[in-house]
């Protein structure tokens, strides 16, 4: 049984471990390429606490500061995970959206005790800084990182899903399900996808894939790795 894997790398392998140990061959496939701006350093001073989105907007920030001490709020589990091994001190974690960082934030922060800052890349799902500045806060972004979407499925790749070779595949944002849906049509192998179960964290990466001929979609029931993975777990336990 294999999956496919379709967020960076440094995510990809931990998500690919963990299929492993049930039995899930995984196969990585990056349709998002992150590259750290070196010369980005944000300005902290001011600030009353620091907001991430993405486990890579945590690693572009430790790249890019020494500052541990502050509050950083993480959308959810993994995000906050990556920012405690990293060092940052004061972590919490919102366990799903953006919706969910937003209204953490406004149960946690006051609007006059400071501005938030937050690290994203070069594009951005959602408008967080819309939401909280809603409840009167001060958002800035600093964007720390580009995600730069591949311009073609690797060869080895797109012959696997030409054969039927995947019984999962994996999607963890919007904008890679629609990068997958762009190249698996220019690659012409859409019809390999009739044997193929897509596994959304979204119901907006699941829309992604509205065109394609996959077996079935399937919804986590949350926005965490932790839920996706118990969906795949459900669908391995399904009789055939």
């Amino acid at each position: 049984m294999r999956a496919l894997i379709t967020r960076p790398r440094a995510e990809a392998e931990a998500l690919a471990a963990l299929l492993g140990e049930r039995g899930i061959e995984a196969v990585i496939e990056p349709l998002i390429e992150i590259a750290h701006d070196v010369a980005a350093v944000p300005d902290l001073s001011g600030v009353q606490a620091i907001l991430c989105t993405s486990a890579n907007g945590v690693r572009a920030l430790a790249r890019a500061s020494s500052e541990r001490k502050l509050p950083l709020f993480a959308v959810g589990d993994a995000t906050a995970a990556r920012a405690r091994s990293e060092g940052f001190l004061r972590v919490e974690s919102a366990a799903g959206d953006v919706d969910d960082l937003a209204y953490l934030v406004a149960q946690r922060l006051k609007p006059q005790a400071g501005r938030l800052l937050h690290v994203a890349g070069s594009a951005v799902a959602g408008d967080l800084a819309a939401v909280l500045a809603a409840e009167g806060f001060t958002v800035e972004r600093a964007v720390l990182y580009d995600a730069s979407p591949a311009v073609s499925l690797t060869a080895m790749t797109a012959q696997s899903i030409a054969g039927g070779e995947f019984a999962f595949a994996l999607f963890f944002s919007p904008r890679t399900a629609a990068v997958f849906a762009r190249l698996a049509e220019e690659a012409g192998v859409e019809a390999g996808l009739r044997s193929t179960v897509a596994v959304s964290i979204s119901a907006a990466a699941d829309a992604m894939l509205a065109d394609l001929p996959f077996r079935d979609r399937v919804i986590a029931a949350a926005p965490t790795q932790a839920a996706l993975v118990i969906s795949i777990e459900r669908l391995v336990r399904q009789p055939a």
